[in-house]
Parts: C-alpha cells; sequence; structure tokens
C-alpha cells in the first residue's frame, strides 16, 4: 500500500473499514421508485461517490465516522456512480439536483429536502435536518 493509499484509503472499496452506517447497495433506476416510498415512512439518504476519486473517498470515509444515525431515522443506500452512472444521471433528474461527486442527497416525502457535496457534507448538518423532518 502506497503512502497516498494510507492517508486517503483504498478507492476502490467502500467497506475497507468498520461504519455505524447500514448501507443499502443503490445499483438499477427502478430502486428510485422504492426508495421515493421509504421517504414518506422515514427520510432516505443517498451517498454518490466517486470509487475512482480519492476527494469522494475521504469524504465518505469523514462522514461514515461522524455519522449518529441509527436505522430507525433514516435509510442510507450508497451509489458507485463510476459503476451507475445512468442511477446518477436519473436521480439528477428525479429529484431537481445538479449532478456532483460526492454528494449527499437526503428525501422526504418524496422530494430532495438537503444536499451536500465535497466539503460540505457533514453528518452533523444531516443529523438537524432529519430532525427537522421528524
Amino acid at each position: 500500500m502506497n503512502l497516498f493509499s494510507k492517508i486517503f484509503g483504498d478507492s476502490t472499496n467502500k467497506d475497507s473499514h468498520e461504519t455505524a452506517i447500514h448501507w443499502n447497495t443503490l445499483t438499477e433506476i427502478k430502486q428510485l421508485d422504492t426508495l421515493v416510498l421509504e421517504s414518506f415512512e422515514q427520510p432516505v439518504l443517498i451517498f454518490k461517490h466517486s470509487t475512482r476519486c480519492n476527494i469522494s473517498r475521504m469524504a465518505l470515509k469523514q462522514f461514515e465516522h461522524h455519522y449518529s444515525l441509527d436505522e430507525n431515522e433514516a435509510k442510507g443506500y450508497f451509489l458507485d456512480l463510476i459503476a451507475h452512472r445512468d442511477v446518477s444521471n436519473e436521480i439528477a433528474d428525479r429529484f431537481s439536483v445538479i449532478h456532483q461527486s460526492p454528494q449527499l442527497i437526503l428525501l422526504k416525502d418524496g422530494k430532495c429536502i438537503y444536499t451536500a457535496s465535497h466539503s460540505d457534507i457533514d453528518a452533523d448538518e444531516l443529523k438537524i435536518k432529519v430532525d427537522e423532518h421528524q
């Protein structure tokens, strides 16, 4: 493992460390219909991650390190947007958000109520947004 990988992590494997988040994998456009329905029951978050980008890797690790919501407060979905760019494009169209990577999107009642990207991705801010919409 080179020094860069030690600092930023392995950009190809999101599961290389423990996390409090139970990620559901988002791989197909048809899953978005399910996410919309779920968002009427509880907030749904989508983390769009580029497995080729070390900034995305850092944002993911930082987010996972500070994340404090349990599965009853929000349901998390992880999107590898390199492998599933069609899903990422559909998210942008369906929820009227500009595509970015890394990107965190929070859905409630079928709509995007919060989005952040890059260094603005903040687990504490997400918790505030979730609490506001409980």
